[in-house]
């Protein structure tokens, strides 16, 4: 009896072991649960927290970096109206083109071109420097008469009360905002802004759009600063536009430190700060065939680089080019057309006078229309189809008039070179 009543002792103490045993587990258990949540909470609270003081962060260093002029401001606008000229005419723009912007950013549409640009300089203040370091003069071309074949340039008052006085042509504002036009659309005037370094990537089409108006402006911009700008290899680079050279070279697909919406932004403020100082008579702008020769020969290498991509059937390891790489293709070469487009349109202006001397105003006008077309080409889906298929091989289509815009520009360099 002794021996049962210690066994059951035993298991008396076993089963109160046990309890105990669960009791503290699941005390523990509870703890450990407790601990986890309030981990988890100040994990993610600390995550957030970290992630708003990097986004503050990056904003304090894009406010210093910031060029300290900011964007120019004024209290008068300087109207230049295009007048018809008698060569044949790069008739009104359509609405379907891609980087059309409104009055206060660019030209409107119509037959008669007219754009709207803020200055921050009176009618008196407004001189050019035609002859400074021995450049041609381009403002005579642009003046009244029967010599004024792309129109005059006159300053109004804000209010739009009575006209000012007449102010002279200063070469180099209408290239730069035909320069800052076609960007400045993608950025904000673009349904969702640039688009190239979203997370969700759905629309490539013009995700590659905005890369070919992207790449168009970043070449312009590296040949303004070394040879438009300045003149000879020992003159100093422009500081804004060596500044808008810098920002422009940031990788589109980057999200962030920095955003590239951000940079181009910063690009393109000091391109109107330049344009601004040009037109105060504080910045240089040569016109020179010299100086114009590099930017068209730049022009010329692009589109050539757009062509093999339209016109060629294997990639350069060997496989065909892709289906998912065609509208790519096509739609990076709308892009540079665009752009060309509103860029020509600048030459014209602020060239006119050695491109005219040199019997070379047919060729450009050609290129401009060819541009044109290339930019309108607007189908409702890319196909690749064979030449001689029933369905359209688009990109063939946009091959053509590129070709023109490439020959054009060969034919204005060798007219220049002479």
């Amino acid at each position: 009896m002794s021996a049962i009543s210690g066994n059951c002792e035993t298991d008396s103490r076993s089963d109160n072991d046990t309890e105990v045993l669960t009791a503290f587990s699941r005390a523990k258990g509870e703890r450990m649960d407790k601990l986890k949540h309030f981990m988890t909470q100040r994990v993610v609270v600390g995550t957030i927290l970290a992630i708003a003081l990097l986004w503050m962060f990056q904003t304090v260093i894009g406010l210093l970096y910031r060029h300290p002029e900011g964007k120019p401001t004024g209290t008068t606008e300087t109207v230049v109206v295009q007048q018809p000229a008698a060569a044949p005419q790069h008739s009104e723009k359509t609405a379907t083109q891609p980087h059309e912007t409104s009055s206060a950013q660019g030209q409107s549409t119509g037959t008669e071109h007219a754009a709207v640009q803020q200055t921050s300089t009176p009618a008196s203040a407004a001189k050019p420097s035609d002859a400074a370091h021995g450049e041609t003069p381009a403002a005579s071309s642009h003046q009244g008469g029967a010599a004024s074949s792309h129109g005059q340039t006159a300053q109004v008052d804000t209010h739009g009360t009575k006209p000012a006085a007449q102010a002279k042509h200063v070469p180099g504002v209408a290239f730069i905002h035909s320069v800052v036009k076609p960007l400045r659309y993608e950025l904000d005037e673009r349904f969702w802004g640039w688009r190239p370094n979203d997370i969700l990537n759905v629309t490539d089409n013009v995700n590659n759009f905005q890369l070919g108006v992207l790449e168009t402006t970043r070449r312009t911009i590296v040949i303004l600063a070394e040879k438009i700008s300045r003149t000879g290899s020992v003159e100093a680079f422009d500081k804004n536009v060596e500044h808008a050279m810098d920002w422009i070279m940031t990788k589109p697909d980057r999200y962030w430190f920095p955003s590239p919406e951000d940079r181009y932004t910063d690009a393109l403020n000091d391109l109107l700060i330049y344009a601004d100082r040009l037109q105060k008579g504080m910045a240089q702008f040569y016109t020179r065939a010299d100086n114009i020769i590099p930017l068209l020969q730049a022009y010329i290498n692009l589109i050539g680089s757009c062509e093999e991509n339209l016109v060629k059937e294997t990639e350069p390891w060997g496989e065909p080019v892709s289906w998912f790489r065609v509208d790519d293709y096509f739609y990076y070469s709308k892009g540079v057309a665009a752009a060309l487009y509103s860029m020509l349109e600048g030459v014209e202006n602020d060239f006119h006078q050695i491109i005219e001397t040199r019997r070379g105003t047919g060729l450009l006008h050609h290129a401009i229309e060819s541009c044109k077309r290339a930019s309108e080409i607007e189908p409702w889906m890319v196909t690749d189809a064979d030449l001689g298929g029933i369905l359209a091989n688009h990109r063939a289509n946009m091959a053509a008039p590129l070709s023109h815009v490439r020959f054009y520009l060969e034919m204005l360099v060798a007219a220049l070179s002479t």
